[in-house]
């Protein structure tokens, strides 16, 4: 496989210094920013698994003559890699196949994470297409096994399980992201259980998409929600 990374870049441009996309005989993942630009730089990678060339350079002006019309340029280094495994992408487990968490799920399926649709109740899990789904009689388990980093989404049929929850995943200690479905009420409550239980409730969010919208329809709570989930588990990706 050949890496192709953008490793400087002036003006204005489509991916920042950093990105990279994975270039095999038959497939791409990742992207550089698409248009004609990606299409030579996947062009040029497929000619290197061809002739067995191990490294390349390529320089590109966002301009006509590349069909582009960002007006910058890019600095692009391509490089052979060893057929290893890609790291795991970051974690999103929600709690809860009600409909929020369910139109959540459909809504991140599509974005780079990897999400696992968590609940206890068989049918619910069944209204669920298209997404993972963990049946469990023991949700706080998902979240002790979770990797480092994860995002957890609470918002069960039971306000108790939904306590439990988030003080377990807050608890962690270096999770990206603890969401509690509710209302402000809510949050209030469960500060002063997380303090008498010892554990500081700043790092939650509760509600969950408040601060976009006053709108409680269950797709419109999950857009702003996974609005809030994909920025927390970005927050390190680099920009200029």
């Amino acid at each position: 496989m050949i890496r192709v990374r953008v490793t400087q870049t002036w003006g204005s441009t489509p991916r920042e210094t950093g990105a990279e996309m994975i270039v095999t005989v038959s497939d791409s993942t990742g992207t550089i920013g698409g248009g004609r630009l990606e299409h030579d730089a996947i062009a040029r990678a497929r000619a290197m698994l061809a002739s067995g060339e191990g490294e390349a350079e390529m320089s590109v002006t966002l301009g006509p003559e590349s069909g582009q019309c960002c007006g910058g340029r890019v600095e692009l280094v391509l490089d052979r890699l060893p057929p290893t495994p890609l790291p795991p992408p970051p974690q999103v487990l929600i709690f809860g196949a009600g409909h929020v968490g369910r139109a959540l799920a459909r809504m991140l399926r599509e974005l780079p994470f990897e999400t696992v649709l968590v609940d206890s109740r068989e049918d619910e899990l069944a209204r669920a297409r298209g997404c993972e789904a963990l049946l469990t009689a023991l949700p706080e388990s998902a979240i002790r096994s979770a990797r480092p980093g994860s995002a957890f989404v609470v918002m069960t049929h039971d306000h108790g399980l939904d306590f439990l929850l988030t003080t377990e995943a807050l608890r962690r200690g270096d999770a990206a992201y603890v969401g509690l479905i509710g209302s402000a009420t809510k949050r209030a409550r469960f500060e002063r259980e997380a303090r008498a239980a010892g554990l500081d409730p700043a790092p939650l969010v509760c509600p969950i998409g408040a601060g976009f919208s006053p709108d409680k329809r269950p797709a419109i709570i999950a857009a702003f929600a996974a609005a809030e989930i994909a920025a927390a588990l970005t927050v390190n990706a680099t920009a200029d």
